[in-house]
């Protein structure tokens, strides 16, 4: 049930989507992978909606080149843990919602245990490794995964149901050479909305989800467009839902 303090901090997203739909927030659990770029935005507009509990994954300490997107950690948080900054931040924004937080590297031995019981995962990171291998933890768990990336002023995302759409390695077969990305902070800040809004529309069932669509943003043009995908039968990461989706 939800309290007259969390009736009032909610009360015009509630007219959106009534008391069913925010005590449906509030039971939620979902999984950030990243407290940088992405992942700052994201836990940010999440912790604000309601989001029962968050689950923030870093290795990381926050260091002065972050803070141009980083939106999450401030110039007096340099040197700390990314994590403890992300906890101080996201409980302060919204102290109704349990923020979890673990300071270590996702990796195979321990993204399923990381993942857990969560009902999505955000991918807020910057390497395509452990994108892969969030995308097979989602698979794996029959759980979505919202994608997202940035380089510049250039970004997109797209949401992943393993079974029912293409998933991350039927759209990249192959990663992208590794580099250290150029990137300006409204990039991020506007990709990790969008990763924010697809994880709402999911858990309150409403509207048309970014799935099968890859969504571009060119900040440059101030133009944004899709590219339409399939899954492929033959994924070594989601092939074998095929015969239990009836494809």
């Amino acid at each position: 049930m939800l309290s007259e303090r969390e009736r009032e901090r909610y009360n015009r997203q509630m007219l959106l989507f009534g008391d069913a739909g925010q005590e449906q927030l509030k039971k939620a659990h979902i999984f950030i992978a990243g407290a940088g770029g992405l992942g700052s935005p994201v836990s940010i507009y999440l912790a604000a909606a309601g989001i029962g509990t968050l689950t923030v994954v870093d290795r990381d300490v926050v260091d002065r080149s972050n803070l141009n997107r980083q939106i999450l950690h401030y110039d007096s948080n340099i040197g700390r843990k990314k994590t403890e900054s992300a906890e101080e931040k996201l409980r302060a924004i919204n102290p109704d919602i349990t923020v979890n937080v673990i300071d270590t590297s996702i990796e195979e031995k321990n993204a399923g245990n990381l993942v857990g019981n969560a009902e999505g995962i955000v991918d807020a990171m910057d390497n395509y490794p452990a994108r892969y291998l969030l995308n097979k933890i989602a698979v794996n768990k029959n759980i979505p995964l919202f994608h997202g990336a940035v380089r510049g002023f250039y970004g997109q995302a797209t949401t992943i149901i393993p079974g029912q759409t293409a998933c991350l390695s039927c759209i990249f077969p192959q990663a992208p050479p590794e580099e250290e990305s150029p990137v300006i902070g409204v990039t991020p800040g506007l990709i990790g909305m969008v990763q924010a809004t697809e994880v709402l529309k999911y858990l309150l069932k409403k509207g048309e989800l970014l799935t099968n669509r890859l969504f571009i943003w060119d900040g440059l043009q101030a133009r944004a467009e899709e590219i339409y995908m399939e899954r492929n039968p033959l994924c070594t990461a989601c092939g074998s839902l095929y015969e239990t989706s009836g494809d």
